[in-house]
């Protein structure tokens, strides 16, 4: 295998009710997905779809949260639209108020996760133009 990246994308996703960290890292991945577009890899690699080409687009997710444990991973993944995944989850994001007690506003426990996404081609698999 010889991985090599093609883009690297931010996203953040903030739960503002329920504090559903799970919920926070799928909105983190949607919104690092909707800022990019691979239209380029047609054009360096002989592939009509990566789909029909198995094991050669990976998709790297990295998942920041408050609690790492409570997030879901497998459900996060389901928002890739394709690639092989995987994902990585670690302490991070935000929690606000940040000692979960409720400020004077009474404001809800609000949840924010950050998810940088590493889309990587494998070149041994693609025929290259």
């Amino acid at each position: 295998m010889d991985y090599r990246r093609y883009l690297i994308e931010l996203g953040t996703g903030i739960d503002m009710h329920g504090e559903d960290e799970t919920k926070a890292a799928k909105k983190a991945v949607k919104d690092a997905i909707s800022h990019c577009s691979m239209v380029g890899l047609g054009q360096l690699f002989k592939t009509k779809s990566f789909r029909e080409t198995e094991g050669a687009l990976l998709v790297d997710v990295t998942i920041a949260a408050p609690n790492p444990e409570k997030v879901n991973g497998e459900e996060v993944l389901k928002e890739l639209p394709e690639g092989n995944r995987r994902i990585r989850i670690v302490k991070g994001g935000l929690r606000f108020p940040p000692d979960g007690t409720p400020d004077e506003a009474k404001t809800h426990g609000i949840t924010i996760v950050n998810a940088a996404i590493v889309v990587l081609i494998d070149v041994d698999k693609v025929e290259r133009r």
